[in-house]
This record gives C-alpha cells, structure tokens and sequence, in this order.
C-alpha cells in the first residue's frame, strides 16, 4: 500500500510539472501554477471520456433528520484582521492580467479592527494554508465571504473579488455553522449536517458528482450518508466527516491524499501522465500500521477530527491516535521518512511519547499536534530552507501554554493561548504575525505585543492573511478592541 515512487531518504523538495507531462511534483513556491488536467475524468473508474453532467444535477440525497443538530461554537466576537490584503496579490509575484482592483489592498503589519465588521458579532473565522480568500460565520449562523474570487470559490456567482465580507444570497435560509477554504473552492457545512460547495471544480473537489471548471454559487454535495460534522480542504481536495466517526473524501487524488490506496494515474496520450479524480465523497475504508517488514490493519478506528495541508491529510481518531497520509515531502506525515502515503499510516511516535492528542492542524508543508499536557508537536517544514522536522518535535517554546486555537499558513503559524497570542514563520512575511514592520518575520514563537489584554477566542490564516476572534463581552474589552486602528477596504 505505500507509494511506488522512490526515496533517497533526504527531505524531498518539491519541484515544478515536467512539460513532457510525466508525474509531476508538488509546487510550494509558485501558487500561480494550476494543478490538474483540463481533461474531465469519471472517477477512478474510468480513464477517457468526456464529462456533461450538469452540476448538482440528479443528486439522490436523504430525507431531512430531526434527531440531530451540529452545533457550532458558543464563543463570539470582534474580527480583526492582519497580513496581505491585495487579494490579487497574494503568494504571486505579479498581479494576473485584468484584474480590476489590481492595486487595492495593503499589507497590515500589526492586528486591525476589521471594519466592515466593527458593528457585526462573529461566531466562527475560517480560512486555509492554500487560500487567499475567507468565510465569516456571523452571530446569528450566517455565512459571509471575502478575499479572491477567480475560480467563483467565494459563491456569488460570479468571479469578482470581494475587499468587503458579503453575506452569500443562496445559504441566506440555512443555519451555517462551520467551513473550510481550499486554494479555489469553499466548503460550507449546515446545522443539519448537509454541506455545500462552490469555486473551482475540476478536479471534483466540490464534490457535486462532475467535474466542471466552476462551481458558482454554494451547490449541494452529492452524498447520502450520516450527518457531516466536520470539513476540511486541501488545495485541490476536499474531507468531510460523519457523525459516526467515518471520512470521506474526494477531489484530487494525486499524491495519495484521498486515502483510497491510489493516486489515479493514468497514461492519457502519448506518454503524458494524467489523475483521475473523484467526484463524490468517498468513505475511507483502510486504516493501516507499518513496521520495517509487515503492514498490518488497525481496527477500530473512530474519526474524530480532520486537517488539511496542500496536498496532505491527518486526522485524530477517538482512541487518540494520530493517522496521516499524502504527499510526504519534508517529512510532514511524521513517519520519518519522505514517502507518499496512500493509505492512512498511523504515526508510532504518538503511540509511545505525545499521548493525549486534542488538536491537530496543518500548514502547506507542515503539521502541528497540540496534546492534554500543554506540549505542541511540529513534524514537516515550516521554512523553503534549513532543516526539516522528519517525524514529530516538541516545540520548545511552547511548553506549559495552555493552547485553544491555531492558524496555519504557508510557512507561518499563529497560535490562541492563555491569554496572549502567540505567531512564528519565516521571511517573506506580510504581516500575518502581527509583529510590525520592524519585526516582519521571526522563527522564534513571540507574543503579539499589540493583542496585549484582549483575549483572542480563534485563529485562523490564509496564505499571508490572518483573522483574529477577540471576545467583547465587558466594556474593558470592548475598549481594549476599539484602540486598534482600524482596516477599511471600501
């Protein structure tokens, strides 16, 4: 079940598609590239034909349950905001061509009060290592969205990019109360366990039965199933999970990222290598153990939690084990070694040392496991130079923080503890760790000295963005908020 591409056992860097066509390899430093084929394929089945299938069309979906509502968290606040905010921008050395408000946006260097937002209570900030583009859940469980539209991801119907958080007219009836954000498309989870999907589809990631170039507005997913608790997105590849502890997934498969044993390869033409994707959620049925001589399946396995790096997965089962699996370059799956993982691995070194696991997160190119006893372990690489974490570290300084929420971005990592918040990455930074301009990047953890005496809730980050929760439930806190200066994009 492991990966037939070969390992010199160094930490593997990515490199950029081959032209012939030929497998290629994940791209972390140029996120102008596509992924993907233009080419429509039917799963993992089939290999050529073309693919007409009107989107969300002959969806065979379950009655509505009354016996179940997910909720979503109690906690509420101000957003604030820091980071890139030329959405058109982000992670690109150039603005793409015709592009209307390619000058607009700023770099905010220390934590902003969000204004569009300033007379507006949140319940729930959510964003994505590979996204340039976020969701707001307000008080009263809507969904509102801004940042980059260029694949429809926001679901506005149509591809025009949103400085200022407008609420989405097709969720307006539902109760939305949890989402995850993708390179280009958004996943957005009711209530009653039904999820809805938009931006770019085609590699199946919105999970609507076909695949399409995009999705415009929210569109029910193409499953029949338990109630969906939880979702996560990768860069081009989605995960949903039941509320009786069973993944599914679907989207591009091509690093083994799905879970389903396979990376879809197929030889299209002439040589050129292509991957067909799935277009509907897919139950993940393996879960494996590997030693040095043998594979052998673990039982029992209940889901818990979900997290998404670009092209990688892991997930938290009941027992508190650790599962991971995908592209393994830099050592990110934390199994010490840099090989692709087509089946979800459970990671030895959580079975021995960092029992007690709570939370679990990824970055582009790393991981994160916070565990009961106030320890954070960090496996991957959060810098394009220097050494690699192969399998699990403690992060030394974070020891004895009491940790509640973390963000993670390409490289950079923010963190909710106690009462500080607390960030890190490397340079090229644009003030997603709120530190200021003269203290842009720093790989050591620092506290955000503007954030002193205002309590942080959630984090969450984009690409080079950061969104901050602060509760405001006294007056005192209401007018520690109010010091910030204020972002306005209007």
């Amino acid at each position: 079940m492991s990966s037939k591409r070969k390992s010199d056992g160094k930490s593997r860097a990515p490199k950029k598609a081959k032209k012939n066509g030929k497998s290629k390899h994940e791209d972390l430093s140029d996120f102008d590239d596509e992924f993907g084929s233009d080419v429509s394929n039917e799963g993992s089945n089939s290999a050529n034909h073309t693919d007409n299938e009107d989107v969300g069309n002959e969806v065979d979906l379950p009655a509505d349950d009354d016996t179940l509502r997910v909720k979503g968290p109690d906690h509420v606040g101000k957003v604030l905001i820091c980071g890139a905010t030329n959405w058109d921008l982000v992670a690109r050395k150039t603005v793409p061509k015709g592009c209307k408000n390619a000058n607009k946006g700023r770099d905010l260097f220390t934590p902003h009060l969000f204004a569009p937002l300033s007379d507006i209570r949140v319940h729930v900030v959510v964003s994505g290592c590979n996204a340039a583009h976020s969701v707001i859940i307000t008080e009263n469980w809507k969904a509102m969205v801004f940042g980059r539209n260029e694949k429809g991801q926001l679901g506005t119907g149509n591809t025009d990019r949103s400085d200022v958080p407008v609420e989405l007219e097709e969720l307006k009836d539902l109760t939305i109360v949890g989402a995850a954000c993708g390179r280009n498309h958004t996943l957005f989870l009711t209530d009653r366990g039904h999820v809805y999907a938009c931006g770019d589809n085609k590699m199946g990631q919105c999970g609507v039965g076909s695949t399409s170039q995009t999705v415009d507005k929210p569109t029910r997913i193409r499953y029949k199933g338990p109630p969906i608790v939880k979702v996560a997105c990768g860069a081009e590849f989605s995960m949903i999970l039941d509320c009786k502890g069973s993944l599914y997934s679907f989207g591009s498969p091509e690093y083994g990222q799905l879970g389903h044993n396979t990376t879809g390869e197929y030889i299209q033409q002439s040589g050129k290598v292509n991957h067909s994707s799935e277009k509907s959620p897919k139950m993940i049925m393996h879960f494996i153990e590997k030693n040095k001589d043998h594979i052998t399946p673990v039982e029992g396995v209940d889901i818990r939690d979900v997290a998404c790096g670009t092209n990688h997965t892991i997930a938290l089962d009941s027992r508190k084990r650790i599962f991971s699996w995908g592209f393994g370059g830099y050592g990110r799956l934390g199994h010490a070694d840099t090989k692709d993982e087509l089946v979800p691995r459970i990671v030895k070194f959580f079975e021995t040392q960092g029992k007690g696991i709570k939370g679990i997160y990824c970055g582009s190119s790393f991981s994160i496991c916070v565990n009961e006893f106030k320890v954070a372990y960090l496996f991957g690489q959060t810098k394009k130079t220097g050494e690699a974490n192969m399998y699990p570290k403690p992060m030394q300084d974070l020891y004895g923080w009491n940790i509640r929420s973390v963000g993670c971005g390409i490289t950079a990592t923010v963190l909710a503890a106690d009462n500080s918040v607390i960030s890190f990455g490397p340079s090229p930074a644009f003030g997603e760790l709120g530190h200021g301009v003269t203290r842009k990047s720093t790989t050591t953890a620092m506290e955000v000295r503007a954030l002193e005496g205002i309590y942080v809730e959630q984090v969450a980050m984009g690409m080079h963005h950061t969104l901050l929760l602060a509760r405001d439930e006294t007056e005192a806190e209401k007018d520690k908020i109010n010091e910030l200066p204020e972002y306005d994009p209007a």
